[in-house]
């Protein structure tokens, strides 16, 4: 293997490329996919063959920088520097290396889009993530997060009448109720199995209140993995459905009059062993610590601009409703699921250990590096500020007077107005893809809003 790799004059590849290129040979892998997802939150990607694993593993592959100025429809967005000229390279992080049960025959792994030089590039999402981990670090902290995805399972079935193709869920059960397990048995049996063979430990599984709509679990990780984890999470439902003739999406809102899906975020702060929960003291009435209120307080304040890149589309905002368990409303509280930041019981015999946070106005149409990166950045904001988030609510907050606690954005355009004003996530997101995301995004919010309600949700659960 080493005699190859000096004939076709690459470096010396490390451990882990090592063990990608073995793995890749023994478990007769033809396409390894290079993925990265972009600021419309689509996950795209390219696939190199086995036998240029090894060098594009040192190389990368190239890529036009103009794909990161690519919103949801693939309408490309007139963005300075991201045009026709100029390449970046898709350089695979090989300690992501899996194979793909629900595509016999292929691989994946995540990767970072950098300069030809092989220098960071500014409009890369697991640069911004990397630098956000690197800030807290800083601090002497580290994250560690989990993504809780919820998506609609069923099938995607053509209009008769030759209009858009409609989602059709599985079935009608009740929340959590055991038809709904019965209905979906298989297809969870096989997406368990999918999501093991990937590293992906499943924690619980249920079926949800809207039709067709399952939650299944994962563990939590530190941040790029856990970020990773989301990719990975997303390609697999879907590839597990489509290996079924069904379909799945994980759009916010993908049918109308029916529970919409979040990707809620638990995360909590460690020490750099990862010893000691950062956010846990057993003398507070909550379990929570001085630092897990100013990361709270920091969550609070940046809020509006939060959601911006957290509930990444059109679509996120016909979930965020007041009543309807998403979070509606910029306010924390112990156990109440109706709060943007909710105060988690701890769970099992060790109490200071499962101390963490739930970040509700969180769902799968986000890119999850901008997603888990811009809430380290608030956080870490609140944490060097000392900003107190204020009383916590204990009651859902739209029973109290309006006005009282603050409602989150109403429409995309909102919070990408809250964002533009929000200097510290400005700074953090740098002019390069602060400039790119926001022009995704407002042609994202153009588009849907001169289509209509029936576009909308037909190209969100088609894309999503």
């Amino acid at each position: 293997m080493g005699d190859r790799h000096s004939a076709t004059g690459v470096h010396r590849l490390g451990p882990a490329a090592l063990r990608a290129v073995e793995h890749a040979e023994t478990e007769h892998i033809e396409l390894t996919r290079f993925l990265y997802a972009d600021h419309g939150g689509v996950i795209r990607g390219k696939a190199v063959s086995r036998s240029r694993l090894a060098e594009r593993l040192t190389t990368g592959v190239g890529h036009t920088v103009a794909m990161m100025a690519m919103n949801m429809l693939d309408q490309l967005q007139d963005v300075e520097h991201l045009g026709p000229v100029g390449e970046v390279r898709l350089v695979p992080d090989p300690t992501t290396f899996v194979p793909l049960p629900y595509a016999p025959g292929a691989a994946a792994m995540l990767s970072d889009l950098r300069r030809t030089d092989g220098s960071p590039w500014p409009c890369c999402p697991r640069t911004f993530l990397r630098e956000a981990i690197a800030a807290l670090a800083a601090e002497g902290h580290v994250a560690v997060a989990a993504y809780e995805p919820e998506f609609t399972l069923g099938h995607r079935v053509p209009d008769p009448a030759g209009g858009l193709d409609r989602l059709v869920p599985l079935d009608d059960s009740l929340c959590y109720a055991t038809t709904g397990f019965d209905a979906a048995h298989d297809y969870t049996m096989r997406l368990i199995h999918a999501m093991e063979t990937q590293g992906l430990r499943v924690e619980h599984y249920h079926p949800e209140l809207g039709h067709g709509q399952q939650e299944l679990s994962i563990r939590h990780a530190t941040a790029m993995r856990a970020a990773d984890n989301q990719v990975l999470y997303r390609e697999t439902v879907r590839g597990v459905a489509l290996g079924m003739s069904m379909w799945a999406s994980l759009a916010p809102k993908p049918l109308a009059g029916q529970a919409g899906n979040g990707a809620h975020l638990h995360l909590s702060l460690w020490d750099p062993e990862l010893q000691i929960n950062v956010f846990s003291d057993p003398a507070d009435r909550y379990g929570l610590s001085a630092t897990g209120y100013r990361f709270i307080g920091g969550l609070i304040a940046h809020l509006p601009a939060l959601t911006a890149l957290t509930c990444g589309s059109v679509n996120s905002f016909r979930r965020l409703a007041p009543r309807m368990w998403s979070s509606a409303y910029a306010c924390y509280g112990m156990d109440n699921r109706e709060a943007a930041v909710r105060i988690c019981s701890p769970t099992g015999q060790d109490a200071e250990a499962s101390a963490n946070l739930e970040f509700k106005p969180s769902d799968s149409s986000a890119n999850p590096y901008l997603s888990l990166g811009a809430v380290l950045h608030a956080g870490l904001d609140g944490i060097r500020r000392g900003l107190d988030p204020g009383d916590p609510v204990d009651v859902d907050p739209a029973t109290l007077p309006e006005g009282r606690v603050p409602r989150l954005p109403t429409t995309l355009d909102e919070a990408l107005d809250a964002l533009e004003a929000d200097e510290v996530l400005m700074d953090a997101l740098g002019p390069l893809r602060s400039s790119a995301y926001l022009a995704v995004k407002r042609s994202e919010a153009r588009a849907f809003t001169a289509q209509g309600a029936a576009y909308e949700l037909f190209h969100h659960f088609r894309v999503f």
